[in-house]
């Protein structure tokens, strides 16, 4: 079922059609302000196998439950700390989900046997309703083949999902256009596990103290306490390789990159920001936007990367962005994209 959502008209006759779908443990795709999700009832091991299955995700990587109502985390979880509702109170609705202890009321299937769950409540209208009408909290992972690039318009969904879950909700672009950040609150020192549309500075505002995982670096063997923790994601088709220096040294080396692919008879594409495509010409070239609006770029980002899969290109070269507020997240997904392939100059 395809279900086209005005945001300016929320037609309630169309969300109840999605919504009974979610209480009879069916799949809906939706959109948020992040990501367009895939949803099915967090309570339902039967309903969360079928995110899976519609994904071919590793049933390892655990899922984020979404609620409609602060108090609706109650049952999901043994207690609410102080930092956390603090937390909640000042991100509530919004991009920013939280790592705490939980209750059995969960499957296993949904945190992967870790004792904790990951919550969230977004602020898109469309995913807040739906989830409000379905009266049970939501799992849902980015509505996408595992592995490929994050959806953030109703066409990415239709092409990695149709046919394979019972409903998608067509509603807009996604503002923010990366995944939530994930705060684990369950240690000491709250700390980010993925970074995402809340900043570790904008959290600094609310907290004393936010540490960084180090399992983001990508070490071996580390285990993943949140969604895309552990596996390679939001790749395109083609391979795409980081470079990472001084503005004029990176267009160079891109440049001398590309001459060397094009000899080896493959095509070519250059990821850049608007301060920076002129220093190209003869490749296919898309800019994320201007380095100065991280907004922009965070949320053309997987737009980008997969208008990239509509090309011939076989290899990708990237201009990175510098890894603070924002863009810590936008390199994040970056460098997963590339699979940690990042080249210095």
């Amino acid at each position: 079922m395809i279900i086209e959502i005005d945001l300016e008209n929320i037609a309630e006759e169309e969300m109840r059609k999605a919504a009974e779908i979610l209480k009879k443990n069916g799949t809906v795709a939706f959109p948020t302000e992040t990501v367009y999700g895939l949803g099915a009832n967090a309570l339902s091991q039967e309903a969360v196998e079928k995110i899976f299955q519609a994904k071919g995700r590793p049933s390892d990587n655990p899922l984020i439950v979404h609620i409609a109502k602060v108090e609706d985390i109650k049952s999901l979880v043994k207690q609410v700390p102080m930092e956390a509702e603090a937390v909640m109170r000042a991100f509530w609705p919004g991009p920013l989900t939280i790592v705490l202890e939980k209750t059995e009321i969960l499957p296993e299937s949904i945190t992967a046997g870790l004792s904790t769950v990951a919550i969230r409540m977004p602020a898109h209208p469309i995913a807040a309703k739906l989830i409000e009408m379905a009266e049970v909290p939501v799992a849902a992972p980015s509505a996408n083949i595992s592995g490929r690039p994050s959806p953030t318009t109703g066409k990415h969904v239709l092409e990695d999902l149709k046919g394979r879950v019972d409903a998608i909700i067509i509603g807009g672009s996604c503002e923010v256009g990366v995944e939530s950040t994930v705060l684990d609150m369950t240690g000491g020192v709250p700390t980010i596990l993925r970074p995402g549309g809340i900043t570790r500075e904008m959290l600094l505002k609310v907290l004393d103290r936010v540490e960084v995982d180090t399992a983001l670096k990508g070490e071996e063997g580390a285990v993943p306490k949140s969604p895309g923790m552990k596996y390679t994601h939001y790749a395109p088709k083609a391979q795409v390789y980081i470079v990472k220096g001084e503005e004029e040294g990176v267009s160079k080396k891109i440049k001398q990159l590309a001459n060397e692919y094009k000899q080896q008879g493959k095509e070519v594409g250059i990821i850049c920001f608007d301060e920076t495509r002129r220093y190209y010409d003869k490749e296919v070239l898309k800019s994320m936007g201007s380095r100065n609006e991280l907004k922009t770029v965070a949320a053309n980002l997987f737009k980008v990367l997969r208008a990239f899969d509509e090309t011939k290109v076989e290899v990708i070269l990237a201009e990175a962005v510098e890894e603070v507020e924002l863009g810590q997240a936008i390199m994040n997904r970056l460098t997963k994209a590339a699979g940690y392939r990042v080249i210095y100059v």
